[in-house]
């Protein structure tokens, strides 16, 4: 299982989901240009030392990501506020990444157009959206729980 930051716009919601990756023992891909300087100090505060354990991957464009996750063969899970099916109801697979949009704009089209599925988070009338690192942790967790990819459960300490 991956998780993958579009162009995040605040480094203490990357360096949370950095810090959850980590935990979790799952790969993450920062997918450029963020707003904010992609460096470890950006990152330090909400990832603390966890972020020497992270399994990160820099990518400098959608494009670079895109070719990239198309050459390894993996399924593109889009979390979005304009899907119509709810993460939960996903049959997620091991080898899935999971997209997270920008704090600010989501995603372009092009990039939304591109997901394999899309999933939202249903929220109560009238509510927007949740926090980014918080709607990532809500899905990567489904996600680990129906392939049984948690740490523990696959043999693999965290």
């Amino acid at each position: 299982m991956d998780l993958a930051l579009f162009e995040p716009d605040i480094p203490q919601n990357a360096g949370t989901l950095m810090r959850l990756a980590a935990c979790l023992n799952v790969r993450i891909h920062l997918i450029e240009p963020a707003g904010f300087p992609t460096s470890d100090k950006t990152f330090r505060r909400a990832g603390m030392d966890y972020l020497d354990r992270v399994d990160l991957h820099r990518h400098i464009s959608w494009r670079a990501f895109r070719e990239w996750q198309l050459g390894a063969g993996q399924r593109l899970i889009l979390a979005s506020t304009k899907a119509a099916q709810p993460y939960y109801d996903l049959a997620f697979r091991p080898n899935d990444i999971i997209l997270l949009g920008r704090e600010s704009k989501g995603v372009p089209d092009e990039v939304h157009a591109a997901a394999d599925e899309r999933v939202l988070i249903p929220l109560a009338p009238g509510l927007r959206s949740l926090n980014v690192a918080l709607a990532g942790g809500m899905i990567l967790g489904e996600a680990l729980r129906q392939t049984r990819g948690f740490p523990l459960e696959t043999g693999t300490p965290a």
